[in-house]
């Protein structure tokens, strides 16, 4: 896949993403008791937040490997 068309790829998959609403039990009986709610907006936009880096990481790795895998290709072919 050449460059161009991985950021393609990227782009599209950034611009078709959903949001998404996560909350553990106790947190979630907990503010659904409050009025209003902005507690349990709050309280969701942080741990959607906080589940990115994990994908990032493993994104970044993945990412390392692809490289360096393509560089000693690279380099054998020579």
């Amino acid at each position: 896949m050449n460059t161009k068309t991985l950021l393609i790829l990227v782009l599209i998959l950034l611009l078709i993403a959903t949001p998404a609403e996560a909350q553990c039990a106790m947190c979630r009986a907990v503010l659904e008791s409050e009025e209003g709610g902005q507690a349990a907006k709050g309280i969701n936009n942080g741990i959607v937040y906080l589940m990115i880096f994990p994908y990032l990481l493993v994104g970044g790795i993945g990412f390392a490997i692809y490289r360096s895998r393509k560089k000693a290709r690279a380099e054998n072919s020579l």
